[in-house]
């Protein structure tokens, strides 16, 4: 299915008559992607908590997206081989176990290695989570998506404000709220999930999604979408580090940042994709924000904010368009297309994670990661702009809304 198609219809019509199972995976979903930017209002209290430098709190973004990296390769194959429940509950497991032992962490080592185990569990719960809702949902496959969409873009929004809310009272309440709310979400999935175990699957073998790297097109978008990946974890990672702001302040511009990250993946970008086609529409906008990225070099706090929340409605066009370019420029089955190109690209976000203290420490200034991240979105814009072969879809396929699924 298209995605100009899956998409029209609104989510109203996408809500009616849903059974539990959706609205239980949708539920975990939510509190999934809450975990992405949780952290992100309270890095500084965690710094001075646990008397860590900014280098050493930007890790806690790395271990979590470097083992979700690593496991990417290897949620299709347990998937096809395990059955999605089980894959779903193995991940909501560790996810709670996580979470809760980071809430009374003694030190940064500790808490980096248990985002580590964290990032683990998403990996196997996300990476799964899309094909039970869109195997158990009603009205067809669109409708899935868009409620899918509408979970990323509720977690993406609630987390930071969850985050600063919990954090204002000590860093080590919005673990033990993500615990809470993950257990929930745990026993729901455990008793209303229908099991899948004696279903047949096609097997997927763990290298097939290095081997669809072969494809010159998928492994120009991947490495593209990776340089993006970088720019976009140095605003989640690196900006509150410049803001030196308190945990609400913070939590409330990555609220507004998720809400326009939520509106643009499902309104704007299959309506940008119709127009210009999916590469050059994500070409055009990655250009932008290399732009927004040197706004962000300016010192100027004010500037600084605007530039956040503006980013978050290019991150949602991108986010969509990315994955809609890497479904259809090649001929690789769509999930193992999916697994590696989610593999290219968060690597990209890890490394920038790991990386981007150090490059304020090298270059000896708070405002030259942004400067850097711009750079890295032009040679991103001009990957994209080569010439392929194929034509330019001008649809975002239905895998797209992966935005979601196995993008965070």
């Amino acid at each position: 299915m298209s995605g100009s198609n899956s998409h029209h219809g609104s989510l109203l019509d996408a809500v009616k008559g849903q059974p539990k199972q959706v609205w239980i995976t949708a539920f975990a979903a939510v509190i999934a992607f809450m975990g992405i930017g949780l952290v992100d209002p309270i890095l500084l209290s965690i710094a001075k908590g646990l008397d860590a430098t900014p280098s050493q709190v930007t890790l806690l973004f790395s271990s979590y997206l470097g083992v979700q990296v690593i496991a990417m390769l290897v949620t299709g194959a347990a998937s096809a081989r395990f059955g999605a429940k089980r894959t779903v509950l193995v991940g909501l497991t560790l996810i709670v176990a996580a979470t809760a032992l980071c809430s009374v962490a003694g030190s940064i080592e500790q808490l980096v290695g248990l985002r580590a185990v964290w990032g683990l569990g998403n990996a196997f719960f996300i990476a799964t989570a899309l094909s039970v809702i869109v195997g158990a949902a009603t009205g067809g496959q669109g409708g899935a998506i868009l409620l899918y969409e509408a979970a990323l873009g509720i977690g993406l929004s609630v987390g930071p404000l969850l985050g600063a809310l919990l954090g204002s009272i000590s860093w080590r309440g919005p673990f033990v709220g993500t615990a809470v709310l993950m257990l929930a979400g745990l026993v729901l999935c455990a008793v209303f999930l229908n099991s899948d175990s004696h279903q047949k699957r096609d097997p997927i073998r763990l290298l097939d999604p290095i081997r669809a790297l072969a494809h010159r097109g998928l492994l120009r978008t991947s490495v593209a979408s990776a340089l993006y990946t970088a720019a976009f974890f140095t605003v989640l990672a690196w900006s509150p580090f410049v803001l030196e702001w308190n945990a609400i302040a913070v939590g409330l511009i990555f609220c507004g940042w998720g809400l326009c990250v939520a509106v643009a993946g499902v309104v704007f970008a299959p309506k940008l994709a119709g127009k210009l086609g999916e590469r050059h529409a994500a070409a055009l906008s990655v250009f932008g924000y290399a732009v927004l990225m040197l706004v962000m070099a300016v010192p100027s706090k004010p500037v600084l904010v605007v530039a956040i929340v503006v980013s978050g409605l290019v991150s949602g066009l991108l986010n969509t368009l990315f994955t809609g370019t890497a479904m259809s420029i090649s001929d690789a089955p769509r999930p193992v297309a999916s697994a590696g190109y989610n593999f290219c690209r968060w690597l990209g976000g890890a490394v920038a994670a790991t990386l981007v203290g150090h490059v304020a420490e090298w270059l000896g200034s708070p405002q030259s990661p942004f400067v850097v991240s711009a750079v890295l979105c032009v040679i991103a814009g001009g990957l994209l702009s080569l010439r392929e072969r194929k034509p330019d879809a001008h649809t975002v396929p239905a895998e797209a809304a992966l935005v979601g699924g196995e993008e965070f």
